[in-house]
């Protein structure tokens, strides 16, 4: 399943390109789904850590020795660690360690979390040393964007997944996961009876796999018409989780290094909107612009759709409504 919305994905724009237009993962779905932050602090990184610096940090942060570092960085071969060694090197502590052996721990236990889910990568079983700056203060782990910072890289990583050499796919699959089956509950979704809205909308899918082929989930993708794409999935979720301004951003969002664009006007029918005919997609800024970049994020509600921008609300409710020209281009 995975596989095929991989196919269909759309660098230069960042969405999927389906039988009947554009569509993507907004902030508004990171927020239902996740109901992780997507206001709040870019997550960004002025540079790459060297392995050097790597180690340095994991001295300084979690508390192991130089030894225990360069070895760990050596057998990753990069400025990264195992999860598993996290799990390993930390599984002993308890309530009456030392407190500087509880804040390591702490730290180490928010790296590996966020290696298994917002920065997973390819391989699923390391996390990049960097990410341990954002927990240098646990005061200030609530002040980050995670979201925004999820959905980028996300973006990245299925980027990488349309060249033709790249067999897996890092990122947040549960995100990506939870977003087909809302926005495609008739092709694929399995529902968790005992669900109740106060719970992310994740908790509400129970895995399953899906028997088709791929071929087969590809011609089903081909056939697929308007009227079977869910575009209003959070209607009943309204009242535990509103629609966030945010969602109307217009710019770039960002995890790091990684930049990518976020292109509301793109997909207006996600937000029960006609669809216009879409500005040609922007180049994002270089990474090493982080200090410009950060201060366009800080005003966001400068860079929100105007209502102008957004033109007119569908006649009917998730009609996916769109101009005569959308389609004819």
């Amino acid at each position: 399943m995975l596989s095929t919305f991989c196919e269909r994905w759309q660098a230069e724009t960042t969405t999927f390109h389906m039988p009947f237009g554009e569509m993507t993962i907004t902030l508004d779905d990171v927020a239902s789904i996740l109901h992780i932050l997507v206001t709040g602090s870019m997550i960004s990184f002025s540079q790459p850590l060297h392995v050097d610096d790597a180690n340095a940090l994991l001295v300084e942060l979690l508390g192991t020795t130089d030894v225990e570092a360069s070895r760990e960085t050596e057998q990753c071969r990069s400025p990264s660690i195992r999860l598993l060694w996290l799990r390993d090197h930390f599984s002993t502590i308890t309530d009456a360690s030392s407190d500087d052996d509880i804040v390591f721990a702490t730290r180490a236990f928010l790296l590996h979390l966020v290696g298994c889910t917002p920065f997973a990568d390819k391989s699923a079983t390391s996390v990049a040393v960097v990410y341990l700056e954002l927990f240098r203060d646990l005061s200030m782990v609530g002040s980050y964007a995670w979201g925004a910072a999820c959905l980028a890289y996300l973006y990245r990583q299925l980027t990488t997944a349309t060249r033709f050499k790249v067999r897996q796919l890092g990122g947040y699959l549960t995100l990506l996961q939870a977003w087909i089956y809302e926005h495609f509950p008739e092709m694929f979704s399995s529902p968790d009876m005992s669900y109740t809205e106060s719970r992310p909308r994740a908790l509400r899918w129970r895995p399953h796999v899906i028997p088709d082929s791929l071929q087969s989930i590809r011609e089903r993708l081909d056939r697929l018409q308007i009227s079977e794409f869910c575009w209003e999935p959070y209607v009943d979720h309204r009242a535990e989780q509103p629609l966030p301004d945010i969602a109307w951003y217009s710019g770039c969002i960002k995890c790091g290094q990684v930049v990518e664009p976020y292109h509301p006007e793109r997909v207006l029918r996600q937000f029960d909107y006609i669809q216009t005919i879409p500005p040609r997609p922007f180049t994002p800024p270089r990474p090493d612009r982080s200090i410009l970049l950060e201060q366009y994020w800080e005003r966001w509600t400068d860079h929100v759709l105007t209502d102008q921008s957004r033109g007119r609300r569908c006649q009917y409710s998730s009609s996916g409504e769109s101009v005569p020209e959308y389609m004819a281009l």
